[in-house]
């Protein structure tokens, strides 16, 4: 166990030494017929996880040079004089996150790139030597201040890595790293959570050394002393990385946790910044934790409302639905986790109004549904109430007050609570909590309905923790049961909520087959566009299939009574039924896959590093940009994170068209788009990777082009 562990143990320990404490002098002033209260299981949230787990959902802001240069991860040599937000309002960007929901934001105040986004000492790469606000502005500054403003917490993302800083490597760059901490914890207030990301070490401009620099991630940043200063400087802030202290990294940016989702992990072998050994490995064990891990070290599901992390114009028509950040939450907040969506300012400074419309529509459902509590006038009964107490009686679950909560008898582990609703109640929302203060307890739990005079089970599960929803197909019933099927201790449920998630018109579904046939499915009347409007009821009626093989954008919307369900948006390339391998995977059975339009099929090259692969489109075609979409099954091993681009009209006069880095493939195994500066005549790829994961077989699920819709097509 490594010596930022311990201390968290330390701690837990003296938690647990209070606790008993004052249960002890509790015991002394208590008269003989008083009850003893429960006593503490497992390790126990310290103050700022509690305060962590009770903000629930909060705000991510991406916003640096990369929004100017169209990148994920910047280099490091890019001028601050290329950022220059041409209208940026901090009150904008902090109301639209209020008005979602969220009780915090975090800024990302210095990205991997390394330009800062406050005026800091320690580099000249910093916001001073912008011409934004003609070199006096703060971002850091405007936004903390505007958080206080609307009644928002505030928290800083501070990037470990410097691609920029000529001393990254050095034992002096762990000075300057933590004289940036200082300065972001001592200058802008009150801080409720600090992030510390995983990227660390690799390529980089270095102060123009233009190399790759490794670091020793278990050593190198000291993590100890790092926290311990965040300790001194916030002593109320809670602290992330891939492993805590008091948050983990639920192991995806894909918006879910596991089911079950434990508060308690126990990362064996673990630095932050530093993978799992295998790298086969479909999902971290941090998706799930352990039911009985060493340390409280709860999940935080961080996902962006676009596919990027950053604001790319590209990206406008890919914004999550409504209905997406509807499932986000109910897996993420649902699980007992904690939800942090990325909001990427554009190269205004705002939120783009494409994600505040998808925003409020999702807060709007969420607002319905948990706005009427069903339990309210019901009565409640246990099977057993801990000394049959008034203080730990079932009634409490029904209270706003989460300090309140019912307990059985210690012995007792399984057992029982009956909701008795006045009149029969139709619900599709159950909401459930602990009271975590005293430890995570329940291991599993199902919940009945009263039918046909009988007791019928219609969901179950492991974890509960802070809170868990179960969503779900409408249920009617007059008597609700939540039973415990097993638990490490006396369970301590503070709250038991039901709810009616409100009817809504699901998006259609629209589908492109190997041939080219392009379908949309979904209830009701459906009306679609492809010239990249959004469909109103003039739109185009869907009937039938129809030819969509030269690609494009296609937007359809269900329309029914007069009302309109959330638009659904799919990109398609050129169809690819032409399309060969004709170097670089010879003797594989499986080059079809990178031409099927199915992405759950991979191609995998033949040999380990680096390689290339050569394609035949079968005909000559203006392109436009070139996509390669990567595995998502969570396999890591063969992500292509380096590569270069090359296009001909022939087999040997090549024109390379770009080269770099696939950014946060790794952990964001997204569509990956090449755009072109121009449109080029070509009739052949050449596609090279030179940068493999685990320096394994490379791995893709399918690649695809872009065309001009007055493309030249010669067969030939």
């Amino acid at each position: 166990m490594n010596r930022k562990i311990k201390r968290q143990a330390n701690n837990i320990t003296m938690n647990k030494i209070l606790v008993f404490i004052s249960f002890a002098l509790l015991l002394g002033a208590c008269s003989p017929t008083q009850v003893a209260p429960p006593l503490p299981f497992g390790p126990l949230p310290n103050k700022q996880q509690m305060q962590w787990h009770n903000t629930e959902f909060y705000g991510f802001v991406h916003f640096t040079i990369n929004t100017f240069t169209d990148k994920e991860w910047g280099f490091g040599n890019e001028s601050p004089e290329l950022f220059n937000p041409s209208d940026f309002n901090a009150a904008q960007i902090v109301k639209t996150t209020k008005d979602a929901g969220m009780k915090g934001l975090i800024l990302t105040c210095k990205h991997h790139d390394g330009f800062c986004l406050w005026p800091t000492k320690t580099t000249e790469h910093n916001i001073s030597k912008s011409p934004f606000e003609n070199g006096k502005g703060d971002i850091v500054r405007a936004i903390s201040d505007e958080c206080r403003k609307q009644g928002l917490k505030f928290g800083v993302y501070l990037s470990p890595w410097d691609r920029n800083n000529p001393a990254y490597g050095t034992p002096a760059y762990i000075d300057i790293f933590r004289a940036q901490l200082t300065e972001l914890l001592t200058s802008y207030g009150d801080v409720f959570e600090v992030w510390f990301d995983g990227a660390n070490g690799g390529t980089g401009y270095y102060g123009g050394a233009n190399e790759k620099r490794e670091i020793n991630r278990v050593s190198y940043y000291d993590w100890d002393n790092t926290f311990a200063l965040v300790r001194k400087l916030q002593p109320n802030a809670a602290i992330f990385s891939d492993i805590g202290p008091d948050a983990r990294w639920v192991g995806t940016e894909a918006g879910f946790s596991g089911d079950p989702c434990w508060n308690r992990y126990t990362p064996e072998g673990r630095e932050p910044g530093i993978p799992p050994a295998n790298g086969q490995t479909k999902y971290w064990e941090a998706l799930n934790g352990h039911r009985e891990g060493k340390y409280w070290m709860p999940a935080e599901v961080d996902v962006s409302i676009r596919p990027g992390w950053f604001y790319h114009m590209s990206e406008d028509d890919k914004v999550k639905t409504p209905e997406k950040l509807l499932d986000i939450y109910y897996n993420s907040i649902g699980h007992g986790a904690t939800f942090l969506l990325n909001l990427p300012p554009d190269r205004r400074g705002q939120i783009h109004e494409n994600d505040i419309k998808s925003l409020n529509e999702f807060k709007t459902i969420l607002d319905e549904t948990f706005s009427v509590d069903l339990t309210k006038g019901a009565k409640v009964t246990a099977s057993n109430v801990r000394g049959n107490s008034k203080n730990y009686q079932a009634q409490n679950v029904l209270d706003d007050d989460p300090d309140t909560y019912w307990a059985s008898d210690d012995e007792i582990l399984t057992n029982e609570l009956v909701i008795n609703f006045q009149e029969t109640t139709s619900f599709n929302l159950v909401n459930i909590q602990e009271y975590i203060a005293l430890g995570q307890r329940v291991w599993g739990w199902t919940l009945d309905k009263w039918e046909n005079e009988q007791w019928v089970q219609f969901t179950s599960g492991e974890s509960i923790g802070h809170r868990r929803l179960w969503r779900g197909p409408m249920q009617t019933t007059s008597r609700l049961r939540l039973r415990i099927t097993q638990a490490g201790a006396c369970p301590l449920i503070s709250k038991f909520s039901v709810h009616s998630e409100p009817s809504y018109l699901v998006p259609p579904t629209i589908a492109r087959d190997k041939d080219g046939n392009l379908t949309i499915a979904g209830q009701k009347e459906i009306r679609y566009t492809t010239d990249g409007s959004d469909p109103d009821q003039k739109s185009m009626t869907f009937t039938t299939p129809f030819d969509f093989s030269d690609g494009g954008v296609v937007k359809a919307k269900i329309f029914t009574n007069g009302k309109a369900g959330t638009t659904a948006i799919k990109q398609f390339n050129y169809l690819k039924k032409k399309w060969k391998v004709i170097s670089g995977n010879e003797d594989s059975h499986n080059n079809n896959n990178l031409f099927d339009e199915d992405e759950t099929t991979v191609w995998v090259s033949t040999s380990k590093g680096k390689g290339n692969l050569v394609v035949d489109m079968g005909e000559t075609l203006a392109l436009k940009s070139f996509s390669m979409f990567p595995r998502k099954d969570g396999i890591k091993s063969g992500l292509i994170t380096r590569y270069q681009l090359w296009v001909a009209n022939d087999t040997t006069n090549w024109a390379l068209i770009k080269e770099g880095e696939f950014s946060n493939i790794y952990n964001n195994p997204v569509e990956q788009v090449i755009p072109f500066k121009e449109t080029r005549n070509a009739r052949y790829l050449k596609f090279v990777f030179d940068g493999i994961v685990n320096d394994s077989e490379a791995q893709i699920a399918e690649i695809g082009v872009s065309v001009e819709k007055t493309n030249l097509k010669t067969t030939m």
